[in-house]
């Protein structure tokens, strides 16, 4: 094998696929990157069996061929190079020479016979989603999924489409998020995606407005992002019927400045942290909102402006799961809705139905 390819390009293409590589492996070709040269495409591909992910990149072919290169070291390598043209040659005994400017190096390669392939998505059911749209679906539900293996299931994000319209949620037992989007897709699907696999294809999109085509089969699912694919081993299991879990009815309905409790919130967390229980308490009277947090170096008291129809109630929250859900909605106003102080609390942007933050209280000593 011998290409030429451009150093900036070359480097991203390896960021990208870097991204399928564990650390953890116990297969040592799979801390490697596949790199192919073949119809003027540099193919590059890292995977740890679960999540694999393959970028192309254009090239100068002076011969075709194939070899593994060790992640880390060629990652690091490239990326301090200059950017000027870089030319990597294979030879017989998988050799690799990198060279680039004034800089020349050699690694030790591995055939590319042992790699393992990507799987093949025959016979899938596809759909286009708008770029923006999935990385608000991701951005406001992959953060509570569960981070306890004990329960696989909830460690991914339920995708469901029905009658044009996608769900993606994400729920740990404390928590639940909920986003609606419309698409054009007749076809019901229902998979649970890792959210590993989530979080790595939020870091490689990019900002422009194109669409994502996502393919699934029983097993897997693919998002093709043009030069880059992302192939996901699907979490097998029944996800919670998670409609029983979101009740419409409330006896009080706070209205209040997003930026207002959220900043309220985290400065109560700040010392929520040092306490036992990680609590802020919100005391929800008439047109105001108190939040209380209280350990052993201190307390504090926060008073803001809100619209209350219905009860006044008091009641307690881990200050990190009710501020992770205030911080990825991005209206001006939220609307919480209560039925009691042991009964979950759901935030919603006010005047938008399509994200839904549900969260289970914490009882106090005092509640009865």
């Amino acid at each position: 094998m011998k290409v030429k390819v451009n150093q900036k390009e070359l480097a991203k293409a390896i960021n990208i696929v870097q991204k399928g590589i564990s650390s953890k492996t116990t297969l040592p070709i799979l801390n490697g990157i596949l790199i192919e040269a073949k119809n003027n495409k540099l193919t590059l591909t890292g995977t740890d069996l679960e999540l694999g992910i393959e970028s192309n990149i254009n090239c100068e072919i002076i011969q075709e061929g194939s070899i593994v290169i060790t992640s880390r070291i060629f990652g690091d390598m490239i990326r301090k190079l200059p950017d000027f043209p870089v030319e990597i040659e294979v030879r017989d005994d998988n050799n690799v020479y990198i060279n680039c400017g004034n800089s020349k190096f050699k690694l030790i390669g591995q055939s590319s016979v042992e790699y393992p392939q990507l799987p093949k998505l025959l016979d899938e059911i596809s759909l286009d989603i708008p770029k923006d749209l999935l990385r608000t679906m991701i951005k406001q539900t992959v953060f509570a999924t569960a981070q306890d293996e004990t329960r696989p299931i909830l460690t991914g994000a339920l995708l469901e489409v029905n009658n044009n319209e996608a769900a993606l949620v994400a729920l740990d037992g404390y928590r639940l998020a909920l986003k609606n989007i419309k698409i054009n897709c007749q076809k019901d699907v229902k998979v649970v995606i890792p959210s590993k696999t989530l979080n790595e294809l939020n870091k490689i999109l990019d900002d422009n407005d194109a669409d994502i085509n996502v393919r699934f089969t029983s097993s897997h699912i693919l998002f093709d992002l043009g030069n880059t694919v992302i192939i996901s081993r699907l979490i097998e299991g029944q996800f919670l019927n998670y409609n029983d879990i979101i009740r419409n009815e409330y006896k009080s309905k706070v209205k209040v400045k997003t930026k207002d409790i959220q900043e309220s919130i985290e400065r109560a967390s700040l010392l929520a942290r040092e306490g036992k229980n990680n609590l802020v308490k919100l005391d929800i009277t008439d047109e105001n909102l108190v939040i209380t947090s209280n350990s052993e170096i201190g307390d504090i008291h926060e008073d803001i402006p809100i619209e209350l129809e219905g009860n006044d109630i008091k009641i307690a929250f881990n200050s990190k799961y009710i501020l992770e859900g205030i911080k990825v909605i991005d209206s001006e106003e939220i609307e919480m809705n209560f039925v009691s102080n042991i009964s979950p609390c759901i935030l919603k942007p006010v005047g938008d139905d399509s994200y839904t933050y549900l969260i289970l209280p914490v009882r106090l000593a005092s509640d009865n």
